[in-house]
């Protein structure tokens, strides 16, 4: 669909009105940028911005309908349209006057392109201006593209910068930076930025050397190495963590934390869940399920309890006990799992 509208955008076919409703904020910020850069080939373009949470729907009418002074039309993009989603009778922080907005929605001006944006997961249907929203103004839905689709879009991106990319470079970039478009948008800048002026196929291994790790990809890292017994890894991930000044006791609760993620998505997978179904249950980049799920073959169900417990040990050491706070977690990865260590 935004694809559909964008050309439209490009080709001076622009709708006076637009609702865009979604949390991904690459397509928000896209079409905007689409609108801004073909109204302003009409000469000086007067952009206007309103955040519905601090003004009324009103004062953006008012706007929209003034003529502007220095060209054809004005852009007024209107942010967090709270009133179009449910809510509890009496919470609305703003009165709006939405019968001016119906009215406005069915006779818009012609001197001005009006965004609404509504950065939620949906809107409350019953509502009468929910309707009239999407009946009369361009109505888009920003949500992520699903799993295969994003990786369709990345192909994408990187073919229209002049560069080449893998498959399985792109599900290690997808895996690293996560779903958030807008990033992955930043990461393939410099990936093909780098591969510049030559014909280099970006691989996995260049997308491990440039995109910048999270804390969450190196503790699943390192709990990984654990668990395999590969204490070279898990040692040097550790260090390099420290190194970066991150507490000890704050990962102990991030590898905790990870080590139940592992248990929940390995319980839904024995009740018949999908990786994509236990990715929207719990919440979490399909491709850190899938790989998780990838390495289900060599971790056991009391492998995990086991680190649990012994994480448990290492957070009350931290707690009451003093000496080397390094040490306490450094002696946990050093044993093997199932080790006590009091």
């Amino acid at each position: 669909m935004f694809q559909k509208v964008w050309k439209e955008i490009t080709n001076g076919h622009i709708a006076p009105v637009y609702i865009i409703v979604g949390e991904e904020t690459y397509f928000i910020d896209e079409t905007l940028r689409r609108l801004k850069d073909k109204l302003a080939e009409q000469g000086e373009l007067d952009i206007m911005n309103y955040d519905l949470e601090e003004h009324l729907v009103d004062e953006v009418i008012d706007e929209a309908d003034t003529i502007p002074f220095f060209s054809d039309k004005k852009l007024v993009i209107a942010k967090n349209a709270s009133f179009l989603k449910a809510t509890e009778k009496g919470k609305e922080k703003l009165n709006h006057d939405l019968k001016k907005l119906e009215r406005f929605l069915q006779f818009p001006s012609d001197t001005s392109v009006t965004v609404f944006i509504a950065p939620y997961p949906k809107l409350d249907e019953r509502k009468k201006i929910t309707k009239q929203m999407k009946e009369h103004a361009l109505y888009l839905f920003a949500e992520t593209p699903k799993e295969r689709d994003l990786a369709i879009w990345v192909k994408n991106e990187v073919t229209n910068r002049n560069a080449m990319i893998s498959d399985a470079a792109i599900a290690q970039l997808i895996e690293m930076v996560g779903m958030d478009m807008l990033q992955l948008r930043s990461e393939i800048d410099k990936l093909a930025l780098y591969t510049a002026n030559s014909n280099e196929l970006i691989e996995p291994p260049l997308v491990e050397e440039m995109v910048a790790k999270t804390l969450e990809q190196d503790v699943f890292k390192l709990l990984n190495a654990y668990i395999r017994g590969d204490k070279t890894t898990s040692l040097a991930t550790y260090h390099d963590l420290l190194r970066q000044k991150e507490e000890p006791i704050a990962l102990v609760a991030l590898i905790s934390s990870q080590v139940r993620l592992m248990s929940n998505v390995y319980y839904l997978l024995t009740k018949g869940y999908h990786p994509q179904q236990i990715s929207k249950q719990l919440k979490v980049n399909p491709y850190r399920v899938k790989r998780i799920v990838e390495d289900r073959g060599h971790i056991g169900d009391q492998q995990l309890l086991d680190a649990l417990y012994g994480l448990g040990e290492v957070d009350l050491q931290l707690k009451t006990m003093s000496g080397n706070r390094a040490r306490f977690l450094e002696f946990f990865l050093m044993k093997p799992i199932g080790y006590n260590i009091k």
